[in-house]
């Protein structure tokens, strides 16, 4: 085709030139997949991947001999990361596909660069780049969908998402983030075997999912998958995008990157939170986010909100149930500026009466909107002087009583 792929930023990585002339050069290797979309889009990739004719063996020796550390990240499966000062490319001997079950493959390694693009998931991941000139190498016309913002099943879907059923979710994924016009073949074929989700980790399924809500086109790509039951079988709590579009309109209104946790929120009911972060195996932190963000903002008012809960999960909760956000973004919550010791020294008795008056008094300071130091002072001697009053009415009258 002629075409060819700008490599200045690809090989202005330090240690890249090194690495390709390791492995051979451009007769035995090639960049392959996201890097080439991405770097053609012009957009920076996040990775940059490889793939090579040599074994795996002969990757690690190759990169030993010229000093580069090589990490056999994925030995079975024929990928050495090679370390280099710029960052890790993944090296990865060329593969066919020997057995699937839609979970797990098990593969052989091939010198056959078409072998090696066949067995990937759509036509646009399935470049190859010439890492010397940049001559690209396209086997399924996945230039042509690139241009065309049309994410495709490299051959028949259904065998396809047979193969890893994680390819539906990608396929969404995907077309968010790279789709113009949706791929009705693939569409149908995801439809058909949703339920085939319920065989995969919970784990890769909130991977998929977390990164497609952050995607360019994640609201219409949602509801495109509510619409056509994707999620039903893993996650029916998710049943409308309405509320997932009435956020990113806000966050984008107000330049407030988007969140996939933040996201995720707002597509479920509230009471289910803990529910649905458990199912999806997420992380302890964001877990408790999520839960956290499905319990409103409160009465309280946002920076006491803030206060309370972090600026970070105020801005979610805000943001969920459409408050504005002006007063805490970029804000910082101050210390308590007072401890229990400035308490005993004015009076109070060492032990639980202390901790009682002292968030008697943070109240007060949050109530009025976090005043200085000689307020707090003053309120810590109003709260005081209520806490010792009791105390002195019940001297005197028992003082009173042993008169009488």
């Amino acid at each position: 085709m002629g075409m060819t792929l700008p490599l200045d930023r690809i090989v202005a990585r330090d240690g890249f030139t090194a690495l390709i002339d390791a492995l051979g050069g451009a007769a035995t290797t090639r960049l392959v997949g996201g890097v080439v979309r991405d770097t053609w889009l012009g957009l920076d990739p996040a990775d940059v991947d490889l793939a090579t004719r040599l074994l795996p063996e002969a990757v690690l020796a190759a990169l030993q001999a010229a000093g580069i550390r090589a990490v056999p990240t994925g030995l079975a499966h024929g990928t050495i990361t090679a370390v280099l000062p710029s960052g890790p490319i993944e090296v990865t001997t060329l593969r066919r596909d020997v057995s699937t079950d839609g979970r797990h493959a098990i593969v052989a390694f091939t010198d056959a660069w078409a072998e090696d693009a066949a067995r990937r998931d759509f036509t646009m991941n399935a470049l190859y780049a010439d890492p010397a000139s940049g001559a690209l190498f396209d086997y399924f016309g996945g230039l042509a969908d690139l241009e065309a913002g049309r994410v495709r099943f490299i051959g028949d879907p259904y065998r396809r998402i047979a193969e890893d059923h994680l390819r539906i979710l990608r396929f969404f994924r995907f077309h968010a983030r790279f789709g113009d016009a949706v791929d009705a073949e693939g569409l149908a074929a995801c439809a058909a075997r949703a339920n085939d989700l319920m065989a995969l980790s919970r784990e890769r399924i909130a991977a998929e999912l977390l990164k497609l809500l952050v995607a360019r086109a994640a609201v219409p790509v949602t509801a495109l998958m509510i619409e056509h039951g994707i999620l039903r079988a893993v996650l029916p709590e998710i049943t409308d995008a309405t509320a997932l579009a009435a956020l990113t309109a806000r966050e984008d209104a107000v330049g407030i990157a988007p969140d996939a946790i933040r996201r995720l929120a707002s597509l479920i009911p509230a009471d289910t939170a803990e529910a649905v972060g458990a199912r999806l195996k997420l992380s302890n932190a964001d877990r408790k986010r999520l839960v956290a963000a499905s319990q409103g903002p409160g009465e309280e008012g946002p920076r006491a909100l803030a206060y309370r809960v972090g600026t970070a999960s105020a801005v979610d909760r805000l943001l969920l149930a459409g408050d504005p956000v002006d007063d805490v973004v970029g804000w910082t919550p101050p210390a308590l500026p007072i401890t229990g010791g400035a308490l005993v020294e004015r009076g109070l008795r060492k032990g639980p009466e202390v901790a009682r008056v002292l968030r008697r008094v943070e109240a007060a300071w949050i109530a009025e909107g976090f005043p200085g130091e000689p307020r707090v002072a003053q309120l810590a001697d109003e709260a005081v002087a209520a806490a010792l009053t009791p105390a002195i009415s019940d001297s005197a009258s028992a003082a009173s009583r042993g008169l009488a």
